[in-house]
């Protein structure tokens, strides 16, 4: 685990309210032993740095790849009850929100680890996704799947706002005000988004695109870095005008 201060030149009318301190992390991807660690990360700084008022903020894509997906959620409820978060959807847990509906989701689902989420959870799919073997997974799938994960799913939000930020799963449509976007963009979005170089309302923070080491540019902030692959996930910690990362 390490932390480095830092202030990007193109974010430095950027702020936070006083007294308040965020931290956003990216997408977890399965990966409960990289989030455990995040949470130590997060608890030490607030030992060494006490703050008047902290967020928490997890950028969706809680679910998928990774092996932990079932124990990634409990570890976010639990954290819900004891810290002040704010868990955001993310693409894949529109897949699995989906695939409780419509079993015919599962063969784009498993293209994205769907089959490892049902794994995490006691399940044992084959390699034949005919549509009885899918109706009888989803069917499996929604006896296995805990009330608390259901009600936790179906509460999650798309975007949160914190003084000159704004936090988001994929990213926004540009030329689009932010109280205008839709659900497809938040939770989709990549090209269009991530190659616009011009200033939005806000300063995007935001994951589901991978990358080696965390993305500051002045109209946003990409925190995606690969968790599940890589074994690093990442925290940013945004306080006044300042910036510091925490990684795994």
């Amino acid at each position: 685990m390490w932390k480095s201060d830092s202030l990007h030149p193109g974010l430095s009318q950027a702020r936070i309210p006083k007294g308040v301190r965020v931290y956003a992390i990216g997408d977890v991807h399965g990966r409960a032993d990289l989030l455990e660690q995040i949470f130590a990360g997060i608890d030490a700084d607030l030992i060494s740095r006490p703050a008047d008022v902290t967020i928490e903020i997890f950028l969706g894509d809680y679910i998928d790849r990774g092996p932990a997906s079932g124990e990634v959620l409990d570890l976010l409820i639990a954290r819900h009850h004891s810290h002040p978060t704010f868990c955001l959807k993310g693409n894949h847990e529109a897949y699995m929100l989906e695939f409780l509906r419509d079993p015919t989701v599962l063969d784009e689902w498993s293209r994205c680890g769907g089959l490892e989420t049902l794994l995490s959870y006691g399940l044992k799919p084959s390699l034949r996704l005919d549509p009885d073997e899918r109706a009888r997974l989803a069917n499996a799938f929604k006896r296995a799947l805990p009330e608390k994960h259901r009600h936790f799913l179906s509460s999650l939000r798309t975007t949160f706002t914190c003084g000159d930020f704004y936090f988001v799963h994929a990213g926004v449509r540009p030329g689009v005000p932010l109280k205008h976007q839709t659900e497809d963009d938040l939770l989709w979005i990549r090209e269009d988004f991530l190659l616009h170089e011009e200033q939005f309302e806000k300063v995007i923070v935001h994951g589901h695109t991978p990358v080696i080491n965390s993305d500051i540019r002045p109209n946003r902030i990409n925190i995606d870095t690969g968790a599940f692959a890589t074994g690093r996930l990442t925290c940013l910690v945004l306080e006044g005008q300042t910036l510091a990362i925490i990684q795994t």
